[in-house]
């Protein structure tokens, strides 16, 4: 079927679709029915039905005669090691750890918190609550103690399940004292702590911890729970760069039968095939495609420790897919732009056989069409933008490699995938023309696997979502649809700045200046102008070795806005800087160098990569006349 024949057979009968794409999953009892309306916006998927997620991730690959399949390949250049586990390995580990949790207290609905660095015991811990019937949250190993708690006390777990330590090139992050000044600072105090030793850095044991591997030592292991269809799977909150992090919930029937299906139609991998998503398990990626996608399939998924780029050079992500025989690749265009800017010719591609090398994926942010027409140059496989987020769980429009590879048109995500009614609403709330800029949003119900509601804040829920466009999904994206129905997500809608009254996409000016054969990476912010109102300033970080001089680099990024954008723009202001801040996941904070432009106080970013680059934007603000004092 093409992908026209498959989204017009979930538009015509959606029900019978997920129906269908849950015949695929193993239920100890099958849902009566598919969606369930529970009113005022809010909607199940597959509710009555009882099954496991351990189970349809680990057992019963097991079962179907595959144990001796590799399931998890962890990579670590950091500590120069490289193990291989296969499911029936997996399995053991899981239910010894599953076991121990178990004599422990710890029972369906109970809340554990997982803080660990990317080693496979991270996946066994999740795992091991969910063949309990317990919600886990990964917290991203190496927060601060004050982020930590936050989310102790929303969360109240009976327990967390921690390492000692965290590496990363050239230090130790110490997770233990992090972990005990968390518990310091939260009011809810779990009942008891597992520690994951690493030798890098042996933690000392309190009277609240127990070792990983000794309180497993005797202990019978434990059996797959079945829990309904609708039963929380994990709590995942939301980075909290601003104010209280949100926690999003994924129920456990529906995130079965939307990342199952999204393995094979979207990421076109068969049972067996390696898969890599680059990211975290502390972000949803990770959730979604490190752990429970591919594992939910039948894949082999890849733990990598390290950061891709410069550990120990810009060929590592080659090395990785070449060692690993990794069919499909998922990173983040922030990495593929490290990897262009110190390698802007490709050469270290040379060095390695990617010929198993099927489909890259990008997403976390808008991929700018040079950076994928020189991934696609480099690589020679189809180079997939797709756009989705830590609500929805997994993509909300994508090319569809599994069912078709539909046409690439730079600059867009594609098209939408069954499931998703994506439409472009002006701020009355009313659909626009064909090209024309406005909000995202998705008619409700949402697909199964995409967040319910939130953690016990149903009404923040409606506000944060489902408010603004009334039968909407308020994704917080601005973009538009063409008239071929591919989708181009331009910024975030507090990103659409306001030129002297015209509605321009900071997202597209960032476009033009990335396609200038000098500039790696880029930004624009819109900052305060008494005059326009807002006026756009853009930060240019350029290809190693480019030797070019800054003034002349402006010059020309600025005539390329006004030849591509035109006038209107009124884009005079650029600064070219060396690096740009992000979060630790890759997300450039546009929001938080805004602030700084304007003067405003803002609070530290839990998640930034390092701090020291904020004050670095605001010399470079202050050298063209902005960066007013808070």
């Amino acid at each position: 079927m093409s992908y026209e024949e498959v989204y017009k057979s979930w538009q015509a009968d959606p029900e019978r679709f997920w129906m269908q794409a849950a015949q695929a999953i193993d239920w100890d009892t099958a849902p009566s029915k598919a969606l369930t309306d529970k009113g005022d916006g809010l909607f199940e998927w597959f509710a009555d039905g009882m099954t496991n997620t351990c189970w349809n991730a680990v057992d019963r690959h097991v079962e179907a005669g595959n144990g001796d399949r590799v399931a998890i390949i962890h990579d670590s250049p950091i500590t120069h090691s490289k193990h291989e586990i296969t499911f029936a390995e997996l399995r053991d580990r899981v239910a010894s750890l599953a076991g121990a949790l178990r004599a422990k207290g710890v029972e369906k609905g109970d809340r554990v918190i997982i803080y660990m660095p990317m080693v496979p015991e991270a996946l066994e811990a999740m795992l091991a609550c969910a063949r309990l019937g317990a919600i886990h949250s990964v917290v991203f190993g190496g927060f601060a103690s004050n982020e930590l708690a936050v989310r102790i006390d929303d969360a109240k777990p009976k327990a967390i399940i921690a390492a000692s330590c965290g590496l990363e090139p050239g230090r130790v992050v110490h997770y233990k004292p992090l972990v005990d000044g968390a518990i310091e600072l939260s009011e809810h105090k779990p009942e008891f702590c597992v520690i994951f030793q690493r030798e890098q850095e042996v933690a000392e044991i309190g009277p609240r911890d127990v070792d990983w591997h000794a309180f497993q030592a005797g202990v019978d292991p434990a059996e797959c729970v079945m829990v309904e269809g609708n039963h929380p799977a994990y709590i995942l909150y939301t980075s909290g760069t601003t104010g209280q992090p949100k926690g999003v919930i994924r129920h456990t029937g529906g995130q079965l039968v939307a990342l199952n299906w999204t393995m094979k139609n979207l990421y076109n991998v068969e049972p067996g095939d390696v898969f890599w998503a680059a990211s975290d398990v502390g972000w949803v990626v990770g959730h979604s495609y490190i752990c429970y996608g591919p594992l939910i399939h039948g894949n082999t998924t890849i733990v990598f420790e390290g950061k891709p780029v410069g550990t120990p050079d810009a060929g590592t992500f080659w090395r990785v897919i070449s060692e690993h025989k990794v069919k499909s690749f998922f990173t983040a265009p922030t990495a593929f732009r490290a990897v262009k800017r110190d390698d802007p010719t490709g050469a270290l591609v040379k060095d390695y056989d990617l010929s198993c090398l099927g489909q890259v994926y990008l997403a976390g942010e808008r991929a700018d069409p040079d950076t994928i027409t020189w991934a696609q140059t480099q690589l020679g496989v189809p180079v997939i933008d797709h756009w989705w987020q830590t609500e929805t769980g997994w993509a909300i429009a994508a090319n569809p490699l599994g069912i078709e590879e539909l046409p690439t048109k730079l600059g867009s995500p594609a098209v939408a995938m069954p499931g998703y009614q994506v439409e472009i609403l002006d701020e009355g709330g009313h659909p626009t023309k064909a090209g024309e800029l406005g909000a995202i949003a998705v008619k409700l119900p949402l697909p199964p696997g995409t967040l319910p509601t939130l953690w016990n804040a149903e009404d923040r829920f409606r506000k944060s979502y489902l408010t603004t466009f009334p039968g909407y999904y308020e994704t917080g994206d601005a973009g538009m649809i063409d008239e071929d129905g591919y989708l181009y997500i331009m910024a975030r809608t507090d990103d659409v700045i306001n030129v002297a009254g015209h509605r321009l996409s900071t997202g597209g000016m960032e476009e033009v200046l990335a396609d200038h054969p000098d500039v790696a990476e880029c930004a624009v912010i819109g900052v305060t102008d008494q005059l326009k109102g807002q006026m756009p300033v853009g930060f240019l970080c350029l290809n190693s070795g480019s030797g070019r001089d800054h003034g002349e680099v402006v010059k020309e990024v600025v005539k390329l806005v006004r030849e591509k954008i035109g006038p209107v723009a009124a884009f005079k202001l650029a600064v070219v800087v060396d690096r740009l801040p992000k979060t630790r996941s890759g997300k450039i904070l546009r929001g938080v160098m805004v602030k700084i432009a304007d003067g405003e106080a803002y609070k530290m970013p839990a998640t930034i990569d390092d701090p020291v680059i904020l004050d670095e934007i605001k010399t470079a603000l202050q050298t063209i006349g902005y960066a007013k004092d808070a």
